[in-house]
């Protein structure tokens, strides 16, 4: 933030604002009232009220938390978490807003305890002298660590700061228990489609936007919606990007947009819950056979950076997951993509990994494997063990005849069929069934094979 861990209010710049003592960085680097011209045209148009905010419906319908939070009327902390350009950081702008507030920021890239518990100390004094509540707003929470989220508890828990914490990842795996079992965790959803082009226009015609002094193309229009990708930052700064392109009384047309703005914005986050849910998203893709939807999410994570061994790593695991004997092939399709990806490395290594993909996708379907490796594991588990028979021990060291090993056992290859009457499982295994081939792929011969061979082997 500008000036460090506090952004200072500049002599020359108003102190009071609808009745809020403007100390510390705000969420606005701006200044506010009146935000600079120079300033981004995202940061020029951020709402200044409720009613100038596009999407987040689900959130600000009247009574609902939120609302009541930013018309000062709703004491909970929050944490308001959702993807980047989705409002989180005016939300906070607005809650600063409330009379009566003072309002403090902090970066949680380089604010420590110290600070935290400063910031605390001067709420607590204000709280007792002047009967004046402080906003705490923290950018980023999921940065802090343990000990520094804990120091805001016993705050939060008094109400001695009211905590406005944003983060783009899940709160369930960034914040402590405790802190987020105080506070209201609000989930902010990407903008839609017709959100973008409601603040584009808006931007267009707004005097503290372009004021109407270029014009913007339907064509142009959406395909800025579709490289925003349901971020409002990113929108406008397309549009401010392609608008420096061109004169003033020009026009933005489509060819202005793609020169200017290359690529679309691609939200996922390599150590967030996006990993997670693009890659479950993969993968069951995989296993609902749906080839262009696993294709996408593929081509979604290579764009991203996502680590090429990591993709083939998920697919040989679910080779043998969610194929198995269905095509015995696709393992051997998956291994090799691994190999490929670490022999010659990316992005010709993507070629590899989506011919598995492709390969995985297609292949019939059959999750016998992992029901019937997990069925034995369950039964080992319990103390399903028992002795290995006799016959099947090792024979091949001194004493092992005297004491009974490898004595009566029968070579298959001895007899025509290949296969005949002996016991293999322990005792307490005896006519226990793990493997249940389908009828699906190679497995519908193994489904007529596999009780023909139990039949024989156990003299049935």
């Amino acid at each position: 933030m500008d000036g460090g861990l506090f952004r200072m209010v500049p002599a020359d710049e108003p102190t009071e604002r609808a009745g809020h003592e403007a100390v510390g960085a705000g969420p606005d680097s701006s200044g506010e009232p009146g935000r600079a011209p120079t300033a981004p045209l995202a940061v020029r148009m951020r709402p200044r009220e409720l009613d100038e905010i596009v999407g987040q419906r689900h959130l600000l319908a009247e009574g609902s938390p939120l609302r009541r939070l930013v018309e000062g009327a709703a004491p909970a902390s929050v944490l308001l978490y959702g993807p980047p350009g989705t409002g989180k950081t005016t939300l906070a702008s607005l809650v600063s807003n409330a009379i009566g507030r003072r309002f403090v920021a902090l970066s949680a890239l380089s604010a420590g305890v110290k600070e935290v518990r400063g910031v605390i100390e001067e709420a607590r004094r204000r709280l007792v002298h002047a009967r004046q509540s402080t906003v705490l707003f923290i950018d980023e929470v999921h940065r802090f660590s343990k000990t520094q989220q804990d120091a805001l508890l016993g705050a939060v828990e008094d109400r001695i700061v009211l905590l406005v914490a944003a983060t783009t990842e899940n709160p369930s795996f960034s914040v402590v228990a405790p802190l987020l079992s105080r506070s209201l965790v609000l989930q902010l959803q990407p903008l839609e489609d017709d959100d973008l082009r409601e603040l584009l226009r808006r931007a267009v015609r707004d005097e503290r936007g372009l004021a109407e002094r270029v014009r913007l193309t339907d064509e142009a229009e959406d395909h800025i919606v579709r490289l925003a990708g349901g971020d409002a930052r990113r929108a406008l700064t397309a549009l401010e990007a392609a608008a420096d392109a061109i004169p003033d009384d020009g026009e933005i047309d489509l060819a202005t947009v793609e020169a200017t703005v290359d690529k679309a914005a691609v939200r996922y986050d390599r150590d967030g819950d996006q990993h997670y849910d693009v890659i479950s998203a993969f993968v069951k893709s995989i296993r609902g056979s749906d080839v262009d939807a696993a294709l996408h999410y593929l081509a979604r994570m290579i764009e991203a950076g996502e680590d090429p061994r990591f993709l083939a790593r998920r697919l040989v695991v679910h080779a043998s997951e969610d194929i198995g004997m269905a095509d015995p092939t696709a393992l051997q399709s998956a291994v090799a993509a691994a190999h490929a990806v670490q022999f010659i490395g990316m992005p010709e290594g993507r070629l590899a990994l989506a011919q598995a993909t492709v390969h995985l996708a297609t292949a019939p379907k059959s999750n016998a494997v992992i029901a019937g490796i997990d069925a034995a594991l369950g039964d080992v588990r319990a103390g399903l063990a028992g002795t290995v028979p006799a016959h099947l021990r090792d024979g091949h060291y001194s004493g092992a005849k005297r004491l009974g090993h490898a004595q009566g056992y029968r070579y298959p290859h001895n007899v025509p069929e290949g296969v005949l009457a002996q016991q293999y499982p322990p005792d307490t295994l005896v006519g226990r069934d793990y493997y249940e081939p389908t009828q699906r792929g190679v497995e519908r011969t193994l489904a007529e094979r596999v009780p023909k061979l139990r039949r024989t082997i156990r003299g049935e």
